[in-house]
């Protein structure tokens, strides 16, 4: 699969530092095959318009291109309806709707919002915010020896008490899937809502919001081959109607007078402003990519590339896995150490021999300081990556320890 649809990625052709090109970092933007890019620019090429307001047929064009985007995120995460799609800026975007829409209007002193350690900055920062303004309480899952959320004490912590559970679907630290089931079982017996940050599973796994049980999913199209700047936040549409806009504008209104205002019906009025057409454009063009790939296979792949990753990086000396090493229960993100030296000075070498990682703390500093690792180099991988990929990250591997005298 993967060699035949490298040919649909221009930029893999590309040589950096007169190497050829592996990337390996995914996980923080993915590659965007020519049909993404081809929809964008016909998009501007034949009927750039501002959509739902106009009159004419360029704007007639464009309202039916960008809601027919919203309809295919709708199919792709099995969701009822369109209108329970919101196109946000991404995953940043959408979780800060819903905890300043939702947290901010329901949370008040002692109720608690219930988080991992494993969290992106993105699903730790908008609660606290939102539990200075409100009085709410943070609460903390921790991990057991093999990187997974230990839920051993969930009984413990899940009360009355908690209103909002938020988990991460997928590490982009360690690459361990969340136990979202658990946590939504949980959450129900005590009326807790329960929010995903799909921003690293819903490009990697299956997923059908009908049956996750979730309240929102939230991802971004640009770490699934769509545009940067925009990205999809799903929720129960009775919820979604109950829950107050966390931005106002134009297009979000039924009316506006001079003291108070009316809100659009949803998914309208969270999306105040012009929105963002031609990456919607593109991200519907990247969910028709994946959806004749098949979700399935994507998966399939990713398990096949992570145990040859795995495999092959167990062959250098002096380096650590910062993750699971089973396959079954995480994703393509390969976090790791080598010996001592530092994740930025391997990431620079790995450069001059034309791969491509990622360095530092991840977006993910509460993580990094619970697991006592104050940064690590993250290889990440897509339906692109192949074995030559891999490879080539071992041979670079190789070489830093010879210059850094690992040997």
């Amino acid at each position: 699969m993967t060699n035949h649809l490298r040919a649909d990625f221009p930029i893999l052709d590309r040589l950096v530092n007169g190497k050829r090109l592996a990337y390996l970092d995914s996980g923080a933007t993915t590659q965007k095959p020519i049909q993404v890019i081809d929809a964008v620019a016909d998009y501007y090429k034949t009927c750039n318009s501002n959509v739902h307001r106009g009159a004419h047929t360029l704007a007639d064009e464009a309202t039916t291109a960008y809601e027919g985007a919203r309809a295919k995120v709708a199919q792709f995460i099995g969701a009822d309806s369109s209108d329970e799609v919101v196109f946000t800026k991404g995953t940043t975007g959408a979780l800060n709707t819903i905890a300043y829409g939702w947290g901010l209007n329901r949370l008040q002193e002692g109720d608690r919002i219930l988080l991992t350690v494993m969290e992106h900055h993105a699903n730790v920062v908008p609660w606290q915010l939102v539990a200075k303004h409100t009085g709410a309480e943070l609460v903390y899952l921790e991990l057991d020896d093999n990187y997974r959320v230990d839920l051993s004490g969930l009984d413990k912590i899940m009360d009355e008490r908690v209103k909002i559970v938020s988990v991460s679907g997928m590490s982009n630290v360690t690459g361990a899937i969340g136990p979202v089931a658990e946590l939504v079982a949980a959450a129900r017996r005590v009326g807790a809502i329960v929010i995903v940050d799909g921003a690293q599973s819903v490009p990697h796994l299956p997923t059908n919001v009908a049956t996750l049980g979730a309240d929102f999913v939230v991802f971004s199209a640009h770490k699934m081959l769509g545009p940067t700047g925009i990205g999809a936040l799903w929720g129960r549409r009775e919820i979604l109607n109950e829950m107050e806009p966390a931005e106002g504008g134009g297009e979000m209104i039924a009316d506006v007078q001079l003291y108070e205002s009316r809100w659009a019906p949803i998914p309208h009025k969270f999306e105040a402003g012009t929105p963002p057409i031609a990456q919607a454009v593109g991200f519907g063009a990247a969910i028709d990519y994946l959806e004749k790939i098949g979700m399935t296979e994507v998966r399939r792949h990713e398990i096949e590339i992570t145990q040859y990753a795995l495999d092959r990086l167990a062959e250098v000396p002096d380096l650590r896995i910062v993750g699971p090493t089973d396959v079954a229960i995480r994703g393509g993100a390969v976090s790791f150490e080598l010996g001592d030296v530092h994740p930025h000075d391997v990431a620079t070498i790995l450069d001059q021999e034309g791969v491509a990682v990622r360095a530092g703390h991840h977006c993910a500093k509460p993580l990094m300081r619970y697991l006592n690792v104050p940064a690590t180099a993250r290889a990440s991988f897509y339906v692109y990556t192949t074995p030559e990929d891999i490879d080539q990250l071992v041979t670079g591997l190789h070489r830093a320890r010879e210059l850094f005298g690992l040997t």
